[in-house]
């Protein structure tokens, strides 16, 4: 297996800015799609200005395992084939859930970095196929809604925004929204990573994980995750040196995570000694409002201490 650096250091590979009329693929790289969510997904793909079209085995269920959408060789032969399609300019994850670790290795990493960047959309469990456009293919990806989850179909401005990036990125390169705020004070800049955390802790020791963080700018979400087990996420990256050199962490929404007080209490106990800046409810993940996040891309987190707004800035363009 191929793989780049595994550090985050070097600032990754840009996709093209999508345009009125683009092909985009849809892809269900994890579970099952609910038909009337994606089906009010690709209509508002339809009234931007795009062309979607739908993997084979987007509204699959696995014969046996019905938390997986299809089979692992047909969620990864969807997209392959959707990559390296020459006529398709993005391709946008409907849900995540979970098999996306199941199918990465099944991928011909090679024929996608000779089909070169696009634009990669997704959060969750996508989070595998963030880290691996990342190591394996030098790609700079999307952490963003996806097109058949309540987020998007709901809230207005998480979808203004991710249509912000995809065509206008220039237009939105300072991140965060009002409930940002400083968990531990400072300033810093590196290269953007990261996504779901309990994710990124079970890549960590794979033969296609991070083996250390220098010059990287974490962020981090997750749902479902008690107290005591996000402690445990975030001390295994930590004791397996995942963490090492990291510049500064963002953390997005904890949704039903336990009451968001001992949440902090955790982020605090586990990152505060790191003595980096960190900044907490920037406004991406599984929250009412969820902003994209270019990952692979140079980046500056500002925490001020006297009670200025905290965002994260973006210093290029998502798209090109």
């Amino acid at each position: 297996m191929t793989r780049r650096d595994p550090g985050p250091a070097t600032p990754l590979v840009r996709p093209a800015r999508l345009r009125p009329g683009s092909r985009v693929a849809v892809v269900a790289p994890s579970g099952p799609v609910p038909a009337d969510r994606l089906e009010h997904g690709l209509a508002v793909l339809r009234d931007w200005g795009l062309e979607p079209v739908v993997g084979p085995h987007v509204r699959s269920v696995h014969p046996d395992l019905d938390y997986l959408a299809g089979t692992d060789a047909g969620r990864a032969a969807d997209l392959q084939a959707a990559w390296c399609d020459p006529s398709v300019a993005a391709v946008l994850c409907a849900r995540g859930g979970f098999g996306a670790h199941r199918m990465v290795d099944l991928i011909d990493w090679a024929a996608i970095r000779a089909a070169g960047p696009k634009a990669f959309v997704g959060y969750s469990d996508i989070t595998v196929l963030h880290e691996a456009f990342a190591l394996r293919a030098g790609f700079a990806t999307l952490h963003g809604p996806m097109v058949a989850t309540e987020t998007f179909l709901k809230d207005a401005a998480t979808r203004e925004h991710l249509r912000a990036t995809l065509f206008e990125p220039e237009s939105v390169r300072t991140l965060g929204l009002a409930t940002a705020g400083p968990l531990a004070p400072g300033r810093a800049g590196g290269v953007l990573y990261g996504g779901c955390v309990s994710l990124l802790a079970a890549d960590a020791g794979t033969p296609g994980g991070r083996s250390h963080a220098r010059g990287g700018l974490l962020v981090i979400e997750d749902t479902g995750e008690e107290p005591y087990r996000l402690d445990g996420i975030l001390t295994r990256l930590l004791r397996s040196g995942a963490l090492a050199g990291v510049a500064g962490v963002a953390c997005g929404s904890w949704e039903e995570c336990g009451p968001y007080e001992k949440i902090r209490a955790v982020l605090a106990d586990r990152l505060g000694p790191l003595g980096i800046p960190v900044v907490e409810e920037l406004g991406f993940g599984r929250g009412a409002t969820a902003l994209t996040i270019p990952l692979g891309l140079p980046a500056v987190l500002d925490a001020p201490a006297d009670g200025g707004r905290c965002t994260l800035t973006v210093e290029v363009p998502a798209l090109l």
